[in-house]
């Protein structure tokens, strides 16, 4: 019996050890490297070169959202703070607004600021922010506006982990712990 669960155990270490690329979900092999064409929150026209040599958190969203937005960028800001200050010089999260109009690089300044430093808002033309959302299968739609003009704007949650080199890495879903998100980008940080 001894001998069984010594086994048991080895086998136990042995998966723990394993390659396991990360602990959230694997894109590297389905998702095509960073690129885009669009306006920064300084009203600058960017690509992804200006980002290169930082790992990089790719989120579409709006600044309006009631929910999703607030609660993924605030998780993410919390595992930002969870590095320490040498990993956090190196990294990035670029918020691409899905909502152009309302959106405008004065509101997504404030907005991404409120999250810290690492945040960095996005935006652009609807055929630009089209492109670069079709290159990454996001998908977003408005809905009816209210009386007031006021309108939801559905889209996908997902955070795209991108490495050093612009090449995609892994995917954060809304289920990942904290913990997980950590350790890789402490992992991303580090390739």
């Amino acid at each position: 019996m001894c001998n069984r669960l010594l086994f048991v155990l080895a086998l136990l270490l042995l998966v723990g050890c394993s390659d396991q690329q990360w602990r959230t979900t694997d894109i590297s092999e389905i998702m095509p490297a960073l690129d885009f064409d669009l306006v920064n929150e300084d009203g600058v026209e960017v690509d992804e070169t200006l980002y290169e040599d930082k790992a990089t958190l790719l989120y579409f969203g709006y600044t309006h959202c009631p929910d999703i937005c607030p609660i993924t960028l605030a998780k993410m800001a919390s595992a930002i703070r969870q590095l320490d200050t040498d990993a956090r010089e190196h990294i990035q999260v670029l918020f691409i607004s899905v909502d152009p109009r309302r959106d405008t690089i004065d509101v997504l300044r404030q907005y991404t600021d409120a999250f810290g430093p690492e945040f960095v808002g996005l935006t652009g033309s609807n055929a630009d922010i089209d492109a670069v959302a079709n290159r990454y299968r996001v998908t977003y739609g408005y809905g009816d506006e209210d009386a007031s003009g006021n309108y939801n704007v559905t889209h996908t949650s997902a955070v795209f982990a991108f490495d050093q080199q612009g090449q995609a890495a892994f995917m954060i879903r809304e289920g990942d712990t904290l913990k997980s998100i950590v350790a890789d980008l402490n992992r991303l940080i580090s390739l």
